[in-house]
């Protein structure tokens, strides 16, 4: 069936120009002015374990740390830009480049040691994998009978 030429090609002609539901600042609006310095991160969850996928464009291995402590995992990622160098291109005149420290935590649990944690890098992005432990059960208290 055809549809009358006043909802045809003009409906999508009008759909095609309608203005754009663009939110280009939402991470400015709502982490602040230092909506650059957030690590981007999905989390997955499967049967044994959790999967982190963390962006981190522009870094090196080196240039990233993982520690952990009393249960919180912490990722942290640093590099520094040397705005006098000059190569054979010139000296630079404008950089955009990210350069500064950015870090994150997540609550892993007590019973996570750093052996359980396997991580990845590999084309910008840090890949966890942090297995689902159930804490230590606290031994439960016994009474012992007396005679007599």
């Amino acid at each position: 069936m055809l549809l009358p030429s006043l909802f045809g090609e003009r409906l999508v002609d009008d759909w095609m120009d309608f203005p754009r539901m663009d939110f280009p600042d939402v991470d400015r609006k709502l982490y602040g002015k230092n909506s650059a310095n957030i690590m981007k991160t999905d989390v997955h969850e499967n049967d044994e374990a959790y999967e982190v996928d963390i962006d981190l464009p522009g870094f090196k291995k080196d240039e990233i740390n993982l520690t952990l402590e009393n249960g919180y995992l912490a990722v942290s990622a640093s590099k520094s830009a040397d705005n006098s160098e000059k190569n054979e291109k010139g000296k630079l005149i404008r950089q955009e480049r990210y350069s500064g420290s950015m870090q994150r935590g997540f609550y892993v649990g007590d019973a996570i040691t750093e052996e359980d944690i396997k991580a990845k890098f590999e084309d910008g992005v840090l890949k966890l994998t942090v297995p689902k432990k159930d804490a230590p059960k606290v031994p439960e208290k016994k009474t012992i009978a007396i005679e007599g």
